[in-house]
C-alpha cells in the first residue's frame, strides 16, 4: 500500500513524487516511456524529446552561426567552420542521458519507488500497471497523482511518416542539415524548431494559419519579432492554411491556400508544430470518477483535484499552459495539500518563454488584455540599442516593457524582447509576485553594466523618469 502513486515523470511527475516522499509519504512513480537503446528513461517529453535537447540544438546552432557570421567585427577571422551534426546530436543525447539518469539518482536519493510500466486509474484507489512483458500488476495506494503529459497533434493534411513529415521529436534527429524546411505553424516549437535549422544552413519557410502573428504576446513584442525573424532568414507565411502534402521519395510536396490563392511548394522536410493534445487516452477506467472537460482536459479545481478527492491531475493533461514549470510547480503544490499542508499556485504569473535569438518572454497581462478588461495602465519601455551592455556583447534588438496599474503603479505584466530575455522577465515576476510596484524596481539597485538594467530603465520609464533615455514631458 502506497500512501500516493504518480503516473508520469516528466517535469510535473516525478518534482511531484519527489516532493511526496520528502513529506514522508510513501510514493511511487509510474513510467512506460522507453528511450531509442530500448531502455526506460525518465523526465518524460521535456527532458527526453522536448524543453532540454531543443535547446542543446538551439545553443549549437547558435554558436554556429556567430562563427559563420558574426565574428569579424571582433577582430577574429576563421578561415573555415565545418559544421558535424552527428558531434552536435550526441552532445545533445548526452545532455539528455545525464539529466535523466540524474532523477533517477534523485529517486533513489528521497526513497521514490520507480515502477517501469504503463499506468491506468481504476476504481478504489487501484493503479492497475502493465508491464512491457505483457504482465499486469495492481498497485493499491491512497492518492493518485496523473501526470501523463502531452503529444504533438496531427493534422489530416499532413500525416506524420517519420521519414520526411516529421513532428517536434523528429525535428530534434535529422542526420544531416535538409536544404529546404517546412514548418507549421508559427507558435513556440515551430519557431524554435525553425530557427535552429535555418541557422545551420535550411532554407526555412513557416506556414501559419493564424493572420496575426504570435496573438498570446503583447502586440509590439509580436510585430518587432516577427520583423526580426524575417530578417533571419524565416520566411513566415502568415494566413496561410495547409491543403495537402504527399511525401515522396526524398521530399515532401505541400499545397497550401492565403488570400492570393492556392500555392504549391516543395521541401526536403516537414515539420508540424501546431500543438501539442493531452495523454488522457486509457489513463483512467470509466468507474474510476474522472471527467474531461469540453477541451479534453482532465476537469480538475484549482488544487488539480479531481471529481474523486483522491485523484489529482497536474500538468498538461489539465487546463493552462503546456509548460514544464507550471507542472512542476503543480506538482509540489499537490503533494503538499495530500501531505494536510496549505499550498496554493499563483496561476496569474506563470511565465512564458520562446528561447529563440533574440529570447522573447513575458509574464502577467499584455495592453490588450488589460484594455478588455477595463483597467488603466501606464508603460515604460527602454530599448536593449541604449544598454551598454547589450551593445558590448552585439545583442542590441530588442526592449523591455513594463506595464503598471495607472492609480496604485503596481506592476501588471512584463515584456521582453531581446537577450537574456528569460532571464529579466524572471527578475520582474519575483517583484510581481511580492506586489511591488515600478518605483519599487525603480528604486532598485541594478548592476552595471548589466541587460538587466533594461528592466530598471523601463520600470524608471513608467513614470517618466528613465535616465538613458528620453521622457515624455509632463
Amino acid at each position: 500500500m502506497y500512501d500516493v502513486v504518480v503516473i508520469g515523470s516528466g517535469p510535473a511527475g516525478y518534482v511531484a513524487a519527489i516532493r511526496a516522499s520528502q513529506l514522508g509519504l510513501k510514493t511511487a512513480c509510474v513510467e512506460d516511456y522507453i528511450n531509442e537503446s530500448g531502455d526506460m528513461t525518465l523526465g518524460g517529453t521535456c527532458l527526453n524529446v522536448g524543453c532540454i535537447p531543443s535547446k542543446a540544438l538551439l545553443d549549437s546552432s547558435h554558436r554556429y552561426s556567430d562563427a559563420l557570421n558574426h565574428l569579424d567585427g571582433h577582430g577574429i577571422g576563421i578561415e573555415k567552420v565545418d559544421l558535424d551534426i552527428p558531434v552536435m546530436m550526441q552532445r545533445k543525447d548526452d545532455i539528455v542521458k545525464k539529466l535523466t539518469g540524474g532523477i533517477s539518482g534523485l529517486f533513489a536519493a528521497n526513497k521514490v519507488v520507480s515502477i517501469h510500466g504503463r499506468g491506468k486509474v481504476l476504481a478504489n484507489s487501484m493503479v492497475e500497471i502493465t508491464k512491457t512483458d505483457g504482465s499486469i500488476e495492481l498497485v493499491e495506494t491512497k492518492n493518485i497523482i496523473i501526470a501523463t503529459g502531452s503529444s504533438p497533434i496531427q493534422i489530416p493534411s499532413a500525416i506524420f511518416d517519420n521519414k520526411n513529415i516529421v513532428d517536434s521529436t523528429g525535428a530534434l534527429e535529422f542526420n544531416k542539415v535538409p536544404k529546404t524546411v517546412g514548418v507549421i505553424g508559427a507558435g513556440v516549437i515551430g519557431l524554435e524548431l525553425g530557427s535552429v535549422w535555418s541557422r545551420l544552413g535550411s532554407k526555412v519557410t513557416v506556414i501559419e494559419a493564424m493572420d496575426n502573428f504570435l496573438p498570446m504576446a503583447d502586440a509590439d513584442i509580436a510585430k518587432d519579432s516577427l520583423k526580426d525573424f524575417i530578417k533571419q532568414g524565416l520566411d513566415i507565411k502568415l494566413g496561410s492554411k495547409l491543403i495537402s502534402s504527399n511525401s515522396l521519395k526524398n521530399s515532401v510536396k505541400i499545397s497550401y491556400e492565403n488570400k492570393e490563392g492556392t500555392h504549391e511548394i516543395e521541401f526536403d522536410k516537414l515539420i508540424v508544430a501546431v500543438g501539442r493534445k493531452p495523454n488522457v487516452s486509457e489513463v483512467f477506467s470509466k468507474d474510476s470518477g474522472i471527467t474531461l472537460d469540453d477541451s479534453g482536459f482532465i476537469s480538475v479545481n484549482d488544487h488539480c483535484q479531481t471529481s474523486n478527492d483522491n485523484i489529482w491531475a497536474i500538468g498538461d493533461v489539465v487546463r493552462g499552459p503546456m509548460l514544464a514549470h507550471k507542472g512542476s510547480e503543480e506538482g509540489i503544490m499537490v503533494a503538499e495539500r495530500i501531505a494536510g499542508k496549505f499550498a496554493e499556485m499563483n496561476y496569474d504569473l506563470v511565465p512564458s518563454v520562446i528561447y529563440t535569438h533574440p529570447e522573447i518572454a513575458w509574464v502577467g497581462k499584455n495592453e490588450a488584455e488589460l484594455k478588455e478588461l477595463g483597467i488603466e495602465y501606464k508603460v515604460g519601455k527602454f530599448p536593449f540599442s541604449a544598454s551598454g551592455r547589450a551593445l558590448a556583447v552585439e545583442q542590441s534588438t530588442g526592449f523591455v516593457k513594463l506595464i503598471s496599474d495607472a492609480r496604485t503603479d503596481t506592476i501588471l505584466g512584463a515584456h521582453v524582447f531581446g537577450p537574456s530575455a528569460a532571464e529579466i522577465v524572471q527578475q520582474a515576476l519575483i517583484s510581481m509576485e511580492f506586489g511591488a510596484s515600478s518605483e519599487d524596481l525603480g528604486l532598485t539597485i541594478f548592476s552595471h553594466p548589466t541587460v538587466s538594467e533594461a528592466l530598471h530603465e523601463a520600470a524608471l520609464a513608467v513614470n517618466n523618469q528613465a535616465i538613458h533615455i528620453g521622457n515624455k514631458r509632463k
